[in-house]
Protein backbone atom coordinates (compact mmCIF):
# COMPACT_ATOMS: atom_id res chain seq x y z
CA UNK A 1 0.00 0.00 0.00
CA UNK A 2 1.57 3.21 -1.17
CA UNK A 3 -0.28 5.37 1.38
CA UNK A 4 1.22 3.39 4.29
CA UNK A 5 4.70 3.85 2.84
CA UNK A 6 4.06 7.57 2.44
CA UNK A 7 2.88 7.73 6.05
CA UNK A 8 5.97 5.89 7.28
CA UNK A 9 8.31 8.13 5.29
CA UNK A 10 6.50 11.23 6.59
CA UNK A 11 6.77 9.79 10.12
CA UNK A 12 10.52 9.31 9.79
CA UNK A 13 10.97 12.84 8.45
CA UNK A 14 8.82 14.27 11.25
CA UNK A 15 10.72 12.11 13.73
CA UNK A 16 14.00 13.66 12.58
CA UNK A 17 12.51 17.12 13.14
CA UNK A 18 11.16 16.13 16.56
CA UNK A 19 14.48 14.57 17.59
CA UNK A 20 16.42 17.65 16.52
CA UNK A 21 14.01 19.93 18.39
CA UNK A 22 14.26 17.77 21.51
CA UNK A 23 18.03 17.69 21.39
CA UNK A 24 18.37 21.43 20.73
CA UNK A 25 16.07 22.25 23.64
CA UNK A 26 17.88 19.77 25.91
CA UNK A 27 21.34 21.08 25.06
CA UNK A 28 20.27 24.70 25.57
CA UNK A 29 18.65 23.65 28.87
CA UNK A 30 15.15 24.65 27.82
CA UNK A 31 14.15 21.00 28.35
CA UNK A 32 15.29 18.79 31.20
CA UNK A 33 15.52 15.61 29.13
CA UNK A 34 16.40 14.40 25.67
CA UNK A 35 13.84 12.24 23.90
CA UNK A 36 16.68 10.40 22.15
CA UNK A 37 18.50 9.64 25.41
CA UNK A 38 15.28 8.45 27.07
CA UNK A 39 14.76 5.98 24.19
CA UNK A 40 18.36 4.78 24.39
CA UNK A 41 18.30 4.47 28.18
CA UNK A 42 15.11 2.41 27.99
CA UNK A 43 16.71 -0.06 25.59
CA UNK A 44 19.85 -0.55 27.63
CA UNK A 45 18.01 -0.74 30.96
CA UNK A 46 15.82 -3.44 29.41
CA UNK A 47 18.84 -5.54 28.39
CA UNK A 48 20.75 -4.60 31.58
CA UNK A 49 23.73 -3.00 29.84
CA UNK A 50 25.53 0.22 30.84
CA UNK A 51 26.42 2.01 27.57
CA UNK A 52 28.40 5.15 27.01
CA UNK A 53 26.65 8.36 25.94
CA UNK A 54 27.44 7.92 22.25
CA UNK A 55 25.95 4.44 22.20
CA UNK A 56 22.82 5.67 23.98
CA UNK A 57 22.41 8.41 21.35
CA UNK A 58 22.88 5.99 18.45
CA UNK A 59 20.46 3.40 19.84
CA UNK A 60 17.98 6.07 20.92
CA UNK A 61 18.05 7.64 17.46
CA UNK A 62 17.37 4.31 15.77
CA UNK A 63 14.51 3.49 18.15
CA UNK A 64 13.05 6.98 17.76
CA UNK A 65 13.10 6.84 13.96
CA UNK A 66 11.63 3.35 13.84
CA UNK A 67 8.76 4.29 16.16
CA UNK A 68 8.21 7.54 14.24
CA UNK A 69 7.93 5.60 10.98
CA UNK A 70 5.63 3.00 12.53
CA UNK A 71 3.31 5.64 14.00
CA UNK A 72 3.30 7.51 10.69
CA UNK A 73 2.37 4.34 8.82
CA UNK A 74 -0.31 3.41 11.35
CA UNK A 75 -1.95 6.80 10.88
CA UNK A 76 -2.24 6.52 7.12
CA UNK A 77 -3.26 2.85 7.27
CA UNK A 78 -6.04 3.65 9.75
CA UNK A 79 -7.21 6.65 7.72
CA UNK A 80 -7.29 4.48 4.59
CA UNK A 81 -9.13 1.60 6.31
CA UNK A 82 -11.70 4.00 7.79
CA UNK A 83 -12.10 5.78 4.42
CA UNK A 84 -10.92 9.08 5.92
CA UNK A 85 -8.83 11.70 4.18
CA UNK A 86 -5.33 11.29 5.62
CA UNK A 87 -4.31 14.83 4.75
CA UNK A 88 -6.69 16.47 7.23
CA UNK A 89 -5.20 18.92 9.72
CA UNK A 90 -7.95 18.06 12.22
CA UNK A 91 -7.41 14.31 11.88
CA UNK A 92 -3.62 14.65 12.17
CA UNK A 93 -4.07 16.90 15.23
CA UNK A 94 -6.37 14.41 16.94
CA UNK A 95 -3.97 11.54 16.19
CA UNK A 96 -0.95 13.33 17.62
CA UNK A 97 -2.92 14.50 20.66
CA UNK A 98 -3.69 10.83 21.36
CA UNK A 99 -0.01 9.97 20.83
CA UNK A 100 0.96 12.71 23.30
CA UNK A 101 -1.41 11.30 25.91
CA UNK A 102 -0.05 7.81 25.24
CA UNK A 103 3.49 9.11 25.73
CA UNK A 104 2.59 10.62 29.12
CA UNK A 105 0.43 7.77 30.40
CA UNK A 106 2.10 4.70 28.87
CA UNK A 107 5.49 5.21 27.18
CA UNK A 108 7.22 7.42 29.75
CA UNK A 109 6.15 5.25 32.71
CA UNK A 110 7.34 2.11 30.84
CA UNK A 111 10.63 3.89 30.08
CA UNK A 112 11.13 4.49 33.81
CA UNK A 113 10.31 8.21 33.73
CA UNK A 114 7.15 7.95 35.86
CA UNK A 115 3.59 9.03 35.16
CA UNK A 116 3.61 12.17 32.99
CA UNK A 117 7.42 11.87 32.91
CA UNK A 118 7.71 13.39 36.40
CA UNK A 119 11.10 11.79 37.06
CA UNK A 120 12.50 13.77 34.14
CA UNK A 121 11.00 17.02 35.43
CA UNK A 122 7.76 18.67 36.45
CA UNK A 123 7.33 20.29 33.01
CA UNK A 124 7.89 17.10 31.01
CA UNK A 125 4.22 17.04 30.02
CA UNK A 126 4.68 20.50 28.44
CA UNK A 127 7.97 19.55 26.78
CA UNK A 128 6.26 16.50 25.30
CA UNK A 129 3.31 18.60 24.14
CA UNK A 130 5.66 20.98 22.34
CA UNK A 131 7.53 18.06 20.75
CA UNK A 132 4.31 16.40 19.64
CA UNK A 133 3.08 19.66 18.09
CA UNK A 134 6.41 19.87 16.23
CA UNK A 135 6.05 16.22 15.19
CA UNK A 136 2.42 16.68 14.10
CA UNK A 137 3.16 19.80 12.06
CA UNK A 138 6.24 18.19 10.52
CA UNK A 139 4.27 15.04 9.79
CA UNK A 140 1.46 16.96 8.09
CA UNK A 141 3.93 18.88 5.91
CA UNK A 142 5.95 15.76 5.07
CA UNK A 143 2.81 13.72 4.32
CA UNK A 144 1.51 16.46 2.02
CA UNK A 145 4.84 16.43 0.19
CA UNK A 146 4.98 12.62 0.02
CA UNK A 147 1.45 12.42 -1.32
CA UNK A 148 2.03 15.21 -3.83
CA UNK A 149 5.31 13.86 -5.17
CA UNK A 150 4.76 10.15 -4.51
CA UNK A 151 7.68 10.32 -2.00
Amino acid sequence: MMIVTEGAVAGILAGILMGLASEACFRTRLFKSSLILVDGEFLFRTVNVKPNNRTRYIAGSVIHLITSGVFGGIYTAAAHLLALTPLSALLVSIYFFVLWLSMLLIALPIAGQGLLGRKAGSATWLEQLILHVVFGAGYYAALATCIRFGH
